[in-house]
């Protein structure tokens, strides 16, 4: 489930308005809003990466390892690739991507088109292409013992591109690839009469985030707005939450 922006955006102003502390505007906000999610989102791979490193209780609900799976699932993608003219593999699509399934590209991307993130798995006729570095690729056809074939190929990934041998391997090469959130966007129309700002659902972006942050999130678009509005106290206060926070979910 969503965070929703419009709830998001009027709490952060009824918090800084209680006091008469200040006011940041919807392109402020959607600006803001955009890196928290950004910040939230790429520390889910660091913080996944250390629970790997740490025994988990075995509870339901209580899996911090399957926690985080579930927080990047909806960005995890599926698609099949397109050779070039140089016999290259170009990755698929990032636009008008659906969470497991595959691509229709139609050649036309949207203004807040998806972007690719990480690179997963990639395949060959569900075969799993090994992936190598650069001194490893050229060099694996000098020996036939490891000279790779098409029950055991093998890629280089430099420049968005997948360079996969052996050349007899020219379709049917898919990938899975984790793509970045969505630009968050609270959308408007002006009321001239009352000098505000209507919120309105039609080109608004909700943040893909799971529902479970939406604390993290107001709380860090705090700390962003306290710099803007120039409130030291807002800055330590929303900072000293942040790493409360933070060490609650490592400890």
């Amino acid at each position: 489930m969503a965070i929703n922006v419009d709830a998001v955006y009027k709490t952060v102003l009824f918090i800084l308005n209680k006091e008469q502390r200040g006011y940041i505007t919807p392109d402020e906000f959607n600006k803001t809003a955009t890196q928290v999610q950004l910040d939230i989102f790429e520390q889910y791979f660091d913080d996944l990466n250390q629970q790997l490193r740490t025994p988990q209780a075995d509870f339901d609900y209580s899996n911090r390892q399957v926690d985080l799976d579930d927080k990047i699932s909806p960005f995890k993608c599926f698609g099949n690739c397109s050779i070039d003219s140089n016999l290259k593999f170009g990755l698929p699509p990032s636009d008008l991507l659906t969470s497991g399934t595959n691509i229709n590209y139609d050649g036309n991307p949207s203004v807040n088109d998806f972007s690719f993130y990480r690179l997963g798995t990639v395949t060959y006729n569900d075969i799993e292409i090994q992936r190598l570095q650069r001194n490893e690729f050229y060099n694996i056809d000098k020996s036939d013992l490891t000279a790779p074939s098409v029950n055991f190929p093998v890629y280089l990934y430099e420049s968005g591109k997948l360079n996969i041998k052996p050349p007899a391997i020219d379709s049917d090469v898919s990938a899975s690839f984790i793509r970045k959130p969505k630009n968050v966007k609270w959308n408007f129309v002006p009321d001239e009469g009352l000098g505000i700002f209507v919120y309105t659902p039609t080109g608004s972006q909700n943040f893909e985030l799971n529902a479970s942050e939406q604390v993290e999130v107001i709380t860090k678009i705090l700390f962003y707005s306290g710099i803007i509005i120039r409130d030291p106290q807002i800055v330590q206060v929303a900072s000293q939450e942040i790493q409360q926070n933070e060490i609650n979910q490592k400890s």
